[in-house]
């Protein structure tokens, strides 16, 4: 009898460790196992940049491993859906940041470009796990080294059809009640009147309103104590530096990390904050080796600091991965079995950096005294000089020629400027370790953390459906903004009748009932004759926001500037 107990012990055993994270995420109503959670990603960090980053810690630095290695638990998956970006369908295998943000960040999937939104013509908002703990008072954070209004930190505070749209991010991290803001952008704040990006107006005023303290430097930064409930951090225009080329008065990403943490850590309900290391992908983007390592490393520190606080802490599970691949890095190269690590140390600053002065060099001598006067490489060949001058062909010119010299010299190969589909390894720490390892989506990364503390994605997710909804829409002639008629009717509950002999097209719900004419655009409501706009594109009709409301009998209106339905206000 006890052989048999113990038989059937061992396989329920065996059979549950078998089940996937994705499977048992979801479990609300269950204890948290986590009072505070933190997300850090570093952006287009795959396997080979980790690699890279640990051997020149262990050849350079002396270190022998990175801070990451020892919390290893498994792998994701990071493919989106398929789906148009920049007006050409992309199948899904290659993510971009905000589809693979978005998983990460809601547990959902989407296409490429999204932020935070399903795949629809009428799309629908989900809520990330930041979103979903502010619904249980837990503080919240998103900390960067890109603009706050990028992918990555986007997903987690906002929701737009399309990720360019970054002056409506930043607006609607004003009211996205995130208590803690750090990073560059500050152009997506700024108003054009003072030489911002903004079409509108300054809104850094609006969240001094708000409560939030607002600083733009390392010593305001470092001025910020607890009693700073809100913090909006613009420590850069765009970007900010990359850690090979900063100087003593900008942040890494480590310090701005631990004031996160410092400042959410102070809150009783407990918090949740993301960190992006998110300049490792812009680095590895130009093909610029030597740049893309010292991000990864600047990345390893902010991991420590993290880590540290969570096992000082007793009661913060931490989480690291990364959104994707990018570059197609390959470590090794010519069929040369070597590494010259010693060499990778050698670039005095980022290509980026270096781009202006070769943009401007006009002869083979001037691109072998640049190189010269930033490189260890005083033999540089009238060939490489040549393709140096000439440019790579892509979009970055002849910053992509001398990483693509740079990174022969280094024996460091690469696919390409683009992200590749390859898996991206995941750490944890706490409690939520035991839900991520393994072969796991990303998805499942987004599910665990709610487990984790406890939180209800689908419960926020609706929440943020019934207020606002995304329609694809076109302007029509004339100006007015007009919607997709038979997608949206469909979402409100009314049917569709097409008439192709008198070509008329019918929408009914309840006692309501819209015709249109599709061969002279005229429109008729219950009869009447009604002055909605009518518009036909490449065989789709669409109609202006009169006619749904007239349909469903709601007061819709339209937010321009995040080009979304307001269905319900708050």
């Amino acid at each position: 009898m006890k052989k048999k107990t113990a038989s059937v012990f061992i396989a329920s055993f065996l059979l549950c460790s078998l089940i996937p994270a994705s499977l048992y995420a979801e479990n609300e109503g269950a204890k948290p196992l986590s009072k505070n959670l933190i997300v850090l990603i570093g952006d287009g960090m795959g396997p080979a940049q980790v690699t890279a980053a640990r051997l020149y810690s262990k050849a350079i630095l002396g270190t022998e491993s990175l801070h990451l290695d020892g919390y290893y638990v498994g792998q994701a998956s990071t493919f989106s859906e398929r789906g148009e970006a920049d007006g050409s369908v992309e199948s899904g295998m290659i993510t971009d940041s905000s589809a693979a943000g978005t998983a990460l960040a809601t547990g959902r999937k989407t296409y490429n470009s999204a932020v935070s939104l399903s795949n629809e013509v009428v799309a629908k908002p989900y809520a990330s796990v930041i979103e979903a703990a502010e619904a249980k008072g837990k503080a919240t954070g998103l900390v960067t080294t890109v603009r706050i209004t990028h992918a990555t930190p986007a997903v987690f505070a906002s929701h737009v059809r399309s990720r360019k749209n970054e002056a409506a991010i930043a607006s609607q991290m004003l009211d996205s009640g995130v208590d803690v803001l750090l990073g560059g952008g500050a152009d997506y704040f700024t108003g054009k009147e003072a030489g911002g990006k903004r079409s509108d107006t300054t809104i850094v005023p609006d969240f001094e309103a708000k409560g939030y303290s607002v600083v733009q430097d390392l010593a305001g930064l470092k001025a910020l104590t607890a009693k700073h409930d809100k913090v909006l951090g613009l420590l850069g225009r765009s970007h900010l530096d990359y850690a090979i080329d900063r100087d003593s008065s900008s942040p890494s990403l480590a310090e701005l990390a631990g004031k996160a943490i410092e400042l959410l850590s102070a809150k009783p309900e407990g918090f949740v904050l993301m960190i992006e290391g998110g300049r490792i992908d812009h680095a590895a983007h130009a093909n610029d080796l030597p740049t893309m390592v010292k991000e990864v490393l600047d990345f390893d520190a902010a991991v420590k600091t993290a880590m540290d606080f969570a096992k000082k802490d007793g009661s913060t599970s931490v989480v690291v991965t990364a959104d994707h691949e990018t570059g197609g890095l390959s470590l090794g190269r010519d069929n040369m079995y070597d590494l010259p690590i010693d060499l990778w140390n050698r670039q005095k600053q980022s290509s980026q950096m270096l781009n202006a002065a070769l943009e401007k060099a006009r002869t083979l001598d001037e691109i072998r005294q640049l190189v010269q006067a930033h490189t260890w490489i005083t033999d540089l060949s009238d060939e490489e000089a040549r393709f140096i001058l000439k440019g790579d062909g892509t979009d970055y010119e002849r910053e992509g020629a001398y990483n693509a010299v740079i990174s022969k010299r280094l024996l460091a190969g690469w696919s390409g400027h683009g992200h590749s589909g390859v898996d991206v390894g995941v750490w944890a720490y706490g409690p939520i370790a035991d839900l991520v390892k393994g072969k796991i989506d990303n998805t499942d990364i987004a599910k665990a953390g709610a487990k984790t503390i406890g939180v209800d994605l689908d419960a926020a997710t609706a929440g943020l459906q019934a207020k606002y909804w995304y329609p694809r829409f076109k302007t029509a002639p004339g100006g007015s903004v007009v919607y997709p008629a038979k997608a949206l009717a469909a979402e409100l509950g009314a049917s569709t009748e097409w008439d192709e002999t008198s070509g008329t097209v019918r929408f009914v719900k309840g006692g309501t009932t819209i015709v249109v004419s599709l061969r002279d655009g005229s429109a008729a409501l219950n009869g009447q004759a009604a002055a909605y706009t009518v518009h036909v594109d490449k065989g789709t009709l669409y109609l202006s926001l009169d006619a749904f409301n007239a349909l469903s009998g709601l007061s819709m209106t339209w937010d321009p500037l995040s080009e979304r339905l307001v269905r319900k206000a708050g």
